[in-house]
């Protein structure tokens, strides 16, 4: 069985690289080819590189607080750019501030997210939900 192909990064202004190489290093244990585009990452760059390598999803992060800004219009840049079928993921610190997680993970699936995980998510949740998701 070929591997699947993930996207990985963080995106907008965020440095933050912790998480990004234990997700890469976890998910890469699970068995996924994961293409991991760092940080400062773009909105153009996910895409691109989701179309580079055929991707079979698109990861993003995002911890210090604006995912919200970075994140607004990135499910219409992947429908135009035929990424439709690719699902989207997020996760981290995504809002400023605390607010309830079900009004926020409401609004990222209402920008296009497919799957929204609160700080603090464990791999293992992101693996099981991938591997359910991709069958």
């Amino acid at each position: 069985m070929q591997k699947k192909t993930l996207v990985l990064g963080v995106i907008g202004a965020d440095v933050h690289a912790v998480g990004n190489r234990i997700l890469d290093y976890a998910l890469t244990e699970a068995g996924f080819s994961v293409v991991n585009i760092g940080v400062l990452a773009t909105q153009e760059e996910f895409i691109n590189a989701a179309m580079e390598t055929d991707a079979q999803a698109i990861l993003v992060s995002s911890l210090y607080g604006h995912g919200e800004l970075d994140c607004r219009g990135l499910k219409e840049k992947c429908v135009e750019a035929g990424l439709d079928d690719v699902p989207l993921y997020v996760g981290g610190n995504l809002v400023v501030g605390k607010q309830d997680f079900a009004v926020v993970e409401e609004h990222y699936k209402e920008m296009g997210f497919d799957r929204v995980y609160p700080p603090g998510t464990l791999p293992d949740v992101l693996i099981r939900d991938l591997a359910r998701d991709l069958h």
